[in-house]
């Protein structure tokens, strides 16, 4: 099973990927999370990706399209992937659909998550990480019992630099302009699945999902 989940920043796609690679027993690929983990160990990516992300810009073609392309080489996707985060432009889709064809593999299904943009600024706006062990909070939703520390490990909770709200407007009319694109893109390919997550429960948004991937196969 390879699949994409498409939306915009703060729509949820990290929370029900979770779940789902759980369920379909396959690995996430979360290029944002790649980035990040880059940028935390000062590697030279890191600190060329850092500039753009701290700016809520797009890191460059060249840059993404080289991490996905050797991790799904990697054993832990040989039945498949979530791609999470990417593609994230058209020419991005281009390069995966070369990738996909090049290794005889197959892009089965590409499921759209639309949120009201007022519910995606206050969730991305609100959202707190432990610096310890990367536990998710927000403000507003889902607040630690004690201001600032994490409920998990004591450690401290901070507010990451493309949360705050200037990058998050910046962040969602990138979004609108350069990936939403894609949804034309994949409907042309008839693979486009829409679901509607501004309402619900996690495990709704999940069970919507994967009443879709169900019907793929």
């Amino acid at each position: 099973m390879i699949f994409i989940l498409l939306g915009p920043p703060g729509a949820g796609k990290g929370t029900y990927s979770q779940k789902l690679i759980k369920k379909f027993n396959i690995p996430q690929i979360s290029t944002g999370d790649i980035l990040r983990e880059a940028v935390k160990g000062k590697t030279e990516l890191g600190m060329k990706a850092k500039d753009y992300m701290d700016k809520g810009l797009l890191v460059p073609d060249d840059v993404i399209i080289g991490i996905v392309e050797d991790r799904i080489k990697e054993p832990d996707c040989k039945n498949g992937f979530l791609l999470d985060g990417f593609p994230r432009t058209v020419e991005q889709a281009d390069a995966l659909e070369y990738i996909l064809n090049k290794n005889k593999l197959k892009l089965e299904a590409v499921i759209n998550i639309n949120v009201k943009n007022e519910i995606l600024f206050k969730r991305l706006t609100g959202r707190r990480l432990c610096k310890k062990c990367g536990a998710n909070f927000n403000i507003y939703t889902l607040p630690s019992q004690k201001e600032g520390i994490c409920d998990r490990c004591g450690g401290e909770l901070y507010q990451r630099d493309d949360d705050k709200p200037e990058t998050i407007e910046k962040r969602l009319l990138v979004y609108t302009k350069q990936t939403a694109p894609l949804i034309e893109y994949y409907n042309k390919r008839n693979i486009l699945k829409e679901i509607e997550a501004s309402e619900g429960t996690i495990d709704d948004i999940v069970k919507k999902i994967e009443d879709i991937l169900s019907g793929v196969n």
